[in-house]
């Protein structure tokens, strides 16, 4: 896609919000709208080609008494997601009065999957559908999303000489697209983006510093990448792709394993629908929501690369309650054995915790094989962490 078309979506999916909600919202709530219904508008098309077949498929089960149906529909969409309601969104742009739009479109959300139940579930869209039937803008924002002028869909549009009239959108430039939305958000609520968003120049050189070093040592074989901050999964993504491309470069066979953890539920939805976007079913079910800290969802994993720009100068004192006080903590990750001391503990003040993320992944590297792990944080140096640069290697 070339970068006219590329503006013109971002361009045009960001008018939305000026155009539907600015005298209903606040600037710093559009995205309480527009994130999930550009979600939910690309799932939507990517469904429509095989809607009769998820139809037919949930009227067979339902007539069999077969309650656990997600994988026989997810085979029928032919992705890792569906939506078995009648309608689609397109469907829903017609309805002439309020409570009826309400009851519809609300049925449309309800026929998805699990997984985009609990996308829709953090991002708390549901709770806005009151505000904009009140305000008479859920059918207007609906018809901006599906207006024929802009193509979310992967299949091109043709004209009526069966010419390409508008292209269809790839799962990564997709991506790409919804990133940009999320840039774009964040530089709105400046409150919010040191918080939630790492500059793409960031993660590109600490990729580089990960990477680049061990490039000539990369293997045919599988290779896995976390993030127990990941916010938005951008740092996993980028990461994705340096390794793919270095791995090209040597003419090696790599299969690579995202994972993450986030304990923001919008931005955990955010990291979960970026992943769907781009068509990572599997990748999506390895981004986890809770705290990393206190509920870690891969105690048992080891990584090969692990990237992360975890809070700092935020308290963890909840974590610390949750994990029987923090002078009575045991958990593993953050009591060792180091330099003779059994009980080492790597536990900083309550009021900062970002040590803990060093030493939850210091916990979860490799010292099996040839590559070992690599890790690349950001962080505010303090002498903790020095102590810790001296006993593993972390960059």
């Amino acid at each position: 896609m070339d970068d006219g078309t590329y503006n013109q979506i971002v361009s045009f999916i960001w008018g939305i919000a000026d155009d539907c909600l600015r005298d209903v919202y606040v600037r710093g709530k559009y995205r309480d709208v527009i994130l999930p219904m550009t979600v939910i508008r690309r799932l939507d098309a990517v469904l429509e080609g095989t809607k009769e077949q998820v139809l037919q498929m949930k009227k067979t089960l339902d007539e069999a008494g077969i309650l656990n149906q997600t994988d026989a529909l997810c085979n029928a969409a032919g992705q890792s997601f569906y939506n078995s309601s009648p309608f689609v969104l397109k469907d829903l742009k017609s309805r002439s009065k309020n409570q009826q739009l309400k009851s519809d479109f609300i049925a449309y959300l309800d026929g998805f999957s699990p997984n985009v139940q609990e996308i829709l579930k953090k991002f708390k869209f549901r709770n806005q559908i009151d505000t904009m039937i009140e305000a008479d803008i859920l059918g207007a924002v609906i018809e901006k999303f599906v207006d024929p002028s802009i193509n979310l869909s992967p299949n091109p549009v043709l004209d009526d000489q069966g010419q390409v009239r508008l292209p269809g959108l790839d799962n990564h430039t997709m991506g790409v697209i919804f990133e940009e939305l999320i840039r774009k958000f964040n530089e709105e609520n400046n409150e919010e983006a040191g918080e939630h968003f790492t500059p793409r120049d960031v993660i590109e050189l600490m990729s580089d510093v990960v990477f680049m070093p061990v490039k000539d040592e990369i293997k045919d074989g599988t290779y896995l990448c976390y993030d127990g901050a990941c916010g938005t999964g951008g740092m996993l993504t980028i990461a994705e792709g340096k390794l793919s491309k270095l791995a090209k470069e040597n003419n090696k066979q790599v299969s690579i394993h995202l994972y993450g953890q986030e304990i923001n539920p919008e931005t955990y939805a955010i990291a979960k629908a970026d992943m769907l976007l781009k068509g990572d079913g599997k990748q999506a079910n390895n981004i986890y929501y809770g705290s990393t800290l206190s509920n870690d969802a891969n105690a048992t994993v080891e990584f090969d690369f692990m990237l992360s720009n975890p809070p700092y100068g935020k308290s963890w004192k909840t974590d610390a309650d949750r994990l029987g006080g923090k002078d009575d903590i045991t958990d593993p990750r953050f009591v060792v054995n180091f330099k003779g001391d059994p009980e080492f503990k790597m536990i900083p003040r309550i009021s900062d915790g970002q040590l803990l993320f060093l030493a939850n992944n210091i916990a979860k590297m490799k010292h099996s094989t040839d590559l070992g792990s690599r890790i690349a944080e950001v962080h505010k140096v303090h002498h903790y962490l020095q102590e810790m640069l001296d006993k593993e290697k972390v960059i």
